[in-house]
């Protein structure tokens, strides 16, 4: 959340006064004719308008009647690899910028680095992502929105990342593994059918299919813009509804 300072509101009440005051001291010259009381009008209106307005908006800030809480959440798109969770995370980050929110982004290539010995066996799969699903939710409950994108494959680790969070979003990025492994610009799954890669989903790992998200996307029938708008309707629905 964000509050004005009192350094601001100094500003502004000085930016507005000079040209409020020149306004008044034309429009006295304009009646009058007189250039000196014109200047006198001036700067007494100045002095007397830059404290009343600085008071009246410290006292406006500290009234809470009007003033609509939103609150923070974490976004967690999960999904096959190559199932599209990135480039929608990223767009669906981009918008909520746009109104404004304090948002973080976080994507599986942010977290590994912090844990570089961490290998893809399912246990250490699961502790990765319950080390993002802890760090998702203390950035919830400091007030920031979170759109998290981990491919996730096993639900007991969604389900820690749900459990320590206050609002939880779960994105499923439905897709097939062919569908998928067509995306494969890199050649992960051609990879892991070679054995170059172990624990590899869809491929020798399972991926267990989300029982309870929030939000489904079919990948393979939708288009990209589309997904964004489902998932940004769904929340301006049902968390940014005063945002």
């Amino acid at each position: 959340m964000q509050y004005e300072t009192k350094q601001r509101s100094i500003l502004k009440a000085i930016s507005w006064r000079t040209w409020a005051t020149i306004t008044t001291a034309v429009i006295v010259f304009i009646f009058t004719g007189e250039f000196a009381l014109a200047i006198t009008v001036g700067l007494f209106e100045v002095i007397a308008k830059m404290g009343l307005y600085f008071f009246h908006e410290r006292l406006w800030q500290k009234i809470r009647f009007g003033k609509k809480e939103v609150p923070s959440f974490v976004l967690w798109f999960t999904g096959l690899p190559c199932s599209g969770k990135k480039a929608v995370a990223d767009k669906v980050y981009q918008e909520l910028l746009k109104d404004h929110l304090k948002v973080e982004r976080l994507d599986s290539n942010d977290v590994r680095p912090l844990f570089p010995e961490t290998g893809f066996a399912p246990e250490e799969v699961n502790l990765h992502v319950k080390r993002a699903g802890h760090l998702c939710a203390m950035l919830q409950k400091n007030g920031v929105i979170v759109v998290a994108s981990f491919v996730s494959p096993y639900a007991q680790s969604r389900n820690f990342a749900r459990s320590v969070a206050n609002n939880f979003v779960e994105v499923y990025m439905k897709s097939t593994v062919e569908a998928c492994e067509k995306r494969d610009e890199k050649g992960h799954y051609a990879k892991a059918r070679r054995g170059d890669y172990q624990h590899f989903p869809g491929v020798d790992a399972a991926y267990d299919v989300p029982e309870q998200a929030e939000i489904t996307v079919d990948v393979d029938h939708v288009s990209t813009e589309n997904a964004v708008k489902q998932i940004t309707d769904y929340l301006r629905k049902n968390f940014l509804k005063n945002s």
